[in-house]
């Protein structure tokens, strides 16, 4: 009995750690046409969790820079809307990662870590120019 509980748990578990960090890999052009156009309607937030330097050497277009070593961190997510959903990158995919757990802790229900800035940009995904 304690191992049926116990896989049980781990299932269930590790399904809700994958709906809640869905991989980047094998996303296509058409995808981030779609998060894009998501974006220009104000549906989701796409949020770049590295500092202002890093984000002004370069970010995604249609993305706001909330730093995830600022101080400010959790106060700044607290102002977005908690019912849209909210896509996180970074340089690498660590910072974003790490992000996702103060949002499930503000109370967001929708959270997607799409990982590292030089990924998301050699994928295609609209860079903003500076």
């Amino acid at each position: 009995m304690k191992r049926y509980l116990l896989f049980t748990f781990c299932l269930f578990t590790t399904t809700l750690f994958a709906q809640q960090q869905p991989s980047t890999s094998g996303n296509t052009n058409k995808d981030y046409k779609k998060l894009v156009q998501q974006l220009k309607k104000g549906e989701v937030y796409l949020i770049d969790v590295r500092t202002p330097e890093e984000y002004n050497e370069g970010n995604l277009e249609y993305s706001q820079n909330i730093d995830y070593k600022g101080g400010n961190f959790k106060n700044n997510l607290n102002k977005l809307d908690k019912k849209k959903p909210v896509y996180v990158y970074c340089r690498s995919g660590n910072r974003s990662g790490k992000s996702l757990d103060s949002l499930k802790v503000l109370g967001f229900s929708k959270y997607y870590n799409i990982g590292g800035f030089e990924n998301l940009k050699s994928d295609g995904m609209p860079v903003k120019k500076q």
